[in-house]
């Protein structure tokens, strides 16, 4: 891991998690592959609980089994098993109009699966470690990048010279490598700020996630490993949400406990508190030469249904197919013909999603008498139509439309 590898197939800007996705994966299929990461490796991985979680596909649990990771975090993960989700007013608790996802519903058993950062990517980097063909540079940042016709070559803010027939950028919201590409961004802001963090609860949530939807924005209480542990998404108006950041632990939680209600008994902080401005974020292009973008680099959503890691996982099991395929066939994979194979395939499907929580977030986040009645209405058809609810299970499983290989599980 320490040994430079000059030239690759293909070379990552980013180590998140999308990035060391799909590093195995093209790995698998015979690529050799370069990810530069600004953060130093064992720092993430070794964090103790912070509460910071993502909600799993079945799509995105079944890319990690094709990959070798799930077993490594299967025993630390949270199935789930009920999803609720019903307008709600501080105080006040849920309506009486709510829509309710239950896994015995599909034959593919739990929905989803709660799983914290630290243990996914602690399991990314022993897998990058340990597979042939992977070299990771940790604590640097591309910082050039020169397309030509055969590769692109690209320099760290060291200095240091790589060269790849493809970059990859898997380097979030602010993608340098998309700006050098001169990729354009569409979006804006929600003027809502997420307050994250982590509760304790007294009563068992039984693998269910529910989410209020608050007029300043939802609240999701996503639960994990044990049974007394929840993840709080919490959304909120930005300039209020600048107040909360800024209380002590009893009266951040003070606060919390009229919106969280007491359907879990008492609640106590049990994580650290983080922030995120949120922002519909799309890139008006997935590629450009010798340049593909994957996941936040693409499109940022709104977590409103906690889509963003799956939506990543779909672009690294697209791409990495478009890929190796094209390796195999003997074609130029950093080529127009590879790259727009992959726009193609994931464009449209990430910009429909995107518009979709785009607008479920904006119908919801207000307090308007007439879109909340709407709405409530709404949820409570949804609810009580049996085939419309198992088609958005199955949307929201990650289990429609034309699926790459490895999101059912295959290898490449």
């Amino acid at each position: 891991m320490t040994k430079r590898n000059q030239h690759s197939d293909v070379l990552i800007a980013g180590g998140g998690l999308n990035g060391p996705a799909l590093a195995l994966a093209l790995a698998q299929g015979g690529l050799s592959v370069t990810v530069v990461d600004q953060r130093p490796a064992p720092a993430r991985a070794e964090v103790g609980f912070d509460g910071r979680a993502y909600a799993l596909s079945i799509a995105s649990k079944r890319l990690l089994s094709a990959i070798g990771i799930w077993d490594q975090v299967a025993d630390k993960s949270q199935p789930i098993h009920r999803i609720k989700a019903s307008d709600g007013r501080q105080g006040e608790g849920p309506a009486p109009f709510f829509l309710n996802f239950d896994a015995d519903e599909i034959e593919e058993g739990p929905m989803g699966f709660m799983l914290e950062d630290r243990f996914l990517y602690g399991a990314f980097l022993d897998a990058m470690r340990e597979t042939p063909g992977v070299t990771l540079i940790s604590g640097e940042t591309v910082s050039g990048q020169a397309p030509g016709a055969a590769g692109v070559g690209v320099t760290l803010a060291s200095g240091e010279a790589l060269a790849a027939r493809l970059l990859v950028g898997c380097d979030g919201r602010g993608s340098g490598v998309a700006a050098r590409a001169g990729i354009r961004r569409l979006g804006a802001g929600y003027g809502q700020t997420a307050l994250v963090t982590a509760v304790r609860h007294e009563m068992h949530h039984q693998g269910c996630a529910q989410q209020f939807f608050m007029p300043g924005g939802p609240l999701a209480i996503l639960p994990l490993v044990g049974g007394h542990h929840s993840s709080i998404v919490w959304s909120e108006e930005s300039r209020l949400a600048a107040r909360i950041a800024a209380l002590d632990d009893v009266d951040f939680l003070t606060a919390l406990k009229p919106r969280f209600g007491d359907f879990l008994g008492a609640i106590s902080l049990a994580g650290a508190r983080f922030t995120y401005p949120l922002s519909l974020s799309l890139a008006e292009h997935f590629v450009a030469d010798r340049v593909a973008l994957v996941g936040d680099a693409a499109h940022g959503v709104h977590p409103v249904a906690g889509q963003g890691l799956n939506l990543g996982l779909r672009d690294v099991a697209a791409l990495a197919e478009v890929l190796i395929m094209a390796q195999r066939r003997g074609e130029d994979i950093g080529g127009g013909v590879a790259l727009e194979e992959y726009q193609r395939w994931r464009r449209f499907d990430s910009t429909l999603l995107a518009l979709g929580m785009d607008a479920v977030t904006r119908l919801f986040s207000n307090d308007n008498p007439i879109l909340r009645l709407g709405r409530d209405l709404g949820l409570g058809a949804v609810n009580a139509a049996p085939g419309l609810r198992r088609r958005f299970i199955r949307q929201a499983a990650g289990l429609s439309g034309e699926l790459p290989k490895l999101l059912t599980g295959r290898p490449v």
